[in-house]
């Protein structure tokens, strides 16, 4: 039984449109937060990368959710121009970008793009976002060695403005539809497959596009792994397993995210309830520390209830998302995720915690988190679906 995604009249009016398209003043930001970094890292010209529905960077800059192949000409004081692939796609790009006129590529886009860059007398470009090696050498035989840029794009979607929260908000009910689905729909016999199907039924006719779903489905008195795998398997629902699961849907390249568990047909045993009381305590203590300042250590600090209950974590504990998988990647004190970022949180971050405790044999854990707001005084929730270690019947 489908239902609708709990939104605020405005952001309904978003959800519903026929091509959403964010405001003018907004294209006008992040135009301008591009020029500026141009002029700091001296190119002259930047090229916008896009292939094979990866690079978040086009879709942010012109609105178009990169298909096949799209490289935007950016230019101080020039219009945008995207000389994209393939023919059948062009007549939707030209309809939903936005202020950026849009070339079809005729499957010689990179020549395209290097005879209008030559037209443009560019001498030094910069590019942000993915393309293959053959291109990155036709382009530097005519301009030298190009500049990257990618860290630069990063740190210019780190903090979302209130247009990319709001939408990101849309994401994140659209996601809660697949949750909610789950809950009302698993049934004793069902597949993996049938999981993910039910998932992208519950949001695909609002608009939400799969990201991922991932699934863990194993026995609790005799459990086999501890965290959702990427490809479903046909493995079936039995009475007695745990199901855990993480789920992403977007909304025109802006997700939500949410990691929950559930028990089918009976109660948890003491070890799984024992793993989900720790991974809400330490929930609570990490998201006790987020606001406007927070340092790394503090994060990791604060998830030390994990260990102090004999336990660890597979998954990183928390992570930036949001055109990306951004900074910061931070684990917990018994699995590090690397060295920790030099940064603070910063206001209008968005990030995901997500304390997924696992036993040290690695044989059990649970899937507890959510995208979270970081604020001048705390943090706000994206998702509305209550957190809980739920009976599945």
């Amino acid at each position: 039984m489908p239902t609708e995604p709990k939104l605020e009249p405005r952001l309904a009016v978003i959800q519903q449109a026929e091509y959403p398209q964010f405001s003018k003043t907004e294209m006008a930001r992040r135009r301008g937060a591009l020029e500026r970094v141009m002029e700091e890292s001296g190119v002259d010209h930047l090229l916008m990368c896009g292939e094979q529905r990866a690079g978040t960077g086009v879709a942010w800059l012109t609105g178009w959710p990169t298909t096949t192949e799209a490289h935007v000409i950016v230019g101080p004081g020039e219009p945008l121009v995207m000389v994209m692939e393939w023919y059948n796609h062009w007549p939707l790009a030209k309809k939903i970008t936005q202020d950026t006129e849009v070339r079809w590529g005729e499957h010689q886009g990179i020549d395209k793009v290097i005879a209008e860059l030559k037209r443009r007398r560019a001498r030094r470009v910069g590019i942000m976002g993915p393309i293959g090696l053959a291109k990155c050498r036709r382009l530097e035989s005519t301009f030298g060695a190009l500049v990257d840029l990618n860290r630069q794009y990063v740190g210019l979607r780190l903090v979302k403005s209130a247009e990319e929260i709001d939408w990101m908000r849309i994401g994140a009910a659209l996601t809660d539809l697949a949750i909610e689905a789950l809950r009302r729909e698993t049934r004793v016999g069902m597949t993996e497959r049938d999981l993910g199907a039910i998932c992208e039924s519950a949001y695909h006719r609002h608009g939400g596009v799969t990201f991922i779903h991932y699934f863990l489905v194993t026995p609790m008195a005799d459990p086999q792994y501890c965290v959702p795998r990427q490809m479903a398997s046909t493995r079936r629902v039995q009475p007695g397993d745990v199901i855990a699961t993480e789920i992403t849907a977007h909304f025109f390249e802006y997700p939500g995210q949410i990691l929950r568990t559930f028990t089918v047909a009976a109660d948890p045993t003491p070890l799984y309830r024992r793993l989900y009381q720790t991974a809400e305590a330490a929930f609570d203590a990490v998201t006790g520390v987020i606001r406007d300042g927070t340092t790394m250590q503090q994060i990791v600090d604060a998830a030390g209830v994990i260990e102090e209950a004999g336990f660890s974590v597979y998954d990183d504990l928390m992570h930036g998302f949001g055109g990306g998988y951004f900074p910061p990647v931070i684990g917990s004190r018994s699995r590090p995720a690397g060295p920790l970022p030099d940064m603070t949180l910063q206001a209008g971050m968005t990030c995901v915690v997500q304390p997924n405790v696992i036993t040290p044999d690695q044989k059990a854990g649970v899937q507890l988190g959510e995208l979270v707001l970081v604020t001048a005084n705390g943090f706000e929730r994206m998702h509305g679906v209550e957190r809980g270690l739920f009976r599945l019947d």
